[in-house]
C-alpha cells in the first residue's frame, strides 16, 4: 500500500462532548490483528502527515490494527484550533480509543501525542473495564507538560503579559503561518502536568528523541524517562535527530521500536 492510497480513505466522523462543547473528529481505522496501532499527533499537525502515514501503511502490510484521527481543530476534524486546550485533546483521544479500539494497543505518539499518549494511560488506569487495553507506548520526540516546561517558563515577560491581557499570541513557526498560543492553552494545561510525580503507565515505553530537537531539548525526554518505572523504559537519542524524526531512517526506528513491544 501506499502512502498516497492510505491518505485518500474517507474518514468515519464521531461527536465528542456535549452541547455547544460539542466536536466533529475525523478518524481512520484500519482493522487487523492485535496489538492494534493507536496514533496520537502533535500539536498543529494531523494524520496525514509523514509519520501516520507509514504507521498505517507498515500496519496494512502486517495485517494490523491501525486507528489515527485528527483533535478537534485539526486536519480534517471540526472546531478552531484556537479553542483548543489539552483538556479537550485528551477527551477525544479517549473517546476515539474506547470507540475504535478493541483488546490490546501499542499507542504511538510524537510529540504533544507523547503527553497524549502518557494521559491515555492515566485515564485507562481509571477505566478497568474498557474493552481496549494499552500494551506498550512508543514516544517520539514527547513533549509532556509543553504548555509550562517549554511554552510558558520560557515566554519574555512582554509575551506572557499579551497573553494574559488580550488572550492570545501568534507564535512565529519554521513550519508554516503563526499559530494562536491562548491563555486558555496555557492554563488548563496546568490541570495534566505529570513530570513533577512518578508516572505510573503499566506497559513498556520506547522513547525516541532527537538530539539536535530544536522545540523539545533532550534533557526534556532525560526528565521523562527519570520519571517512568525503571523496567522495560529505553530512550533512543537519535545524535542527528530533528524534532520531527520523519526522514527513513527515523521512520525505521519508530517501526522498529512498534515491533519491539508486539
Amino acid at each position: 500500500m501506499t502512502n498516497s492510497t492510505a491518505s485518500e480513505r474517507e474518514p468515519d466522523f464521531i461527536e465528542v462532548g456535549e452541547g455547544v462543547d460539542r466536536r466533529r473528529i475525523a478518524v481512520r481505522a484500519r482493522e487487523g490483528a492485535v496489538p492494534g496501532l493507536f496514533w496520537l499527533g502533535g500539536f498543529n499537525s494531523d494524520m496525514k502527515g509523514t509519520k501516520a502515514l507509514a504507521l498505517d501503511a507498515w500496519a496494512a502490510e502486517q495485517g494490523r490494527a491501525c486507528v489515527r484521527f485528527d483533535y478537534s481543530g485539526h486536519g480534517e476534524s471540526g472546531g478552531a484550533f484556537v479553542d483548543g486546550t489539552i483538556g479537550r485533546w485528551l477527551e477525544e483521544s479517549v473517546a476515539v480509543f474506547e470507540r475504535f479500539c478493541l483488546g490490546p494497543q501499542i499507542a504511538i505518539g510524537s510529540s504533544m501525542g507523547g503527553w497524549m499518549a502518557l494521559l491515555l494511560a492515566r485515564e485507562l488506569a481509571k477505566r478497568p473495564a474498557s474493552p481496549a487495553s494499552l500494551a506498550g507506548l512508543v514516544l517520539i520526540a514527547p513533549a509532556p507538560d509543553f504548555t509550562e516546561q517549554l511554552m510558558w517558563n520560557g515566554f519574555p515577560p512582554e509575551v506572557k503579559q499579551e497573553i494574559e491581557t488580550s488572550g492570545v499570541w501568534l507564535r512565529p513557526s519554521q513550519y508554516g503561518e503563526p499559530y494562536p498560543i491562548t491563555r486558555a492553552l496555557i492554563e488548563e494545561g496546568r490541570n495534566h502536568l505529570l513530570l513533577g510525580s512518578a508516572i505510573e503507565v503499566g506497559c513498556p515505553v520506547r522513547i525516541l528523541q532527537g538530539a539536535q530537537d530544536p522545540d523539545v531539548p533532550w534533557q526534556h525526554a532525560f526528565a521523562l524517562a527519570h520519571r517512568l518505572p525503571a523496567d522495560d523504559v529505553v530512550l533512543t537519542m537519535i545524535q542527528d535527530g530533528d524534532h520531527r524524526l520523519s526522514r527513513p531512517q527515523d521512520i525505521a526506528r519508530m517501526i522498529a521500536a512498534v515491533a519491539e513491544i508486539g
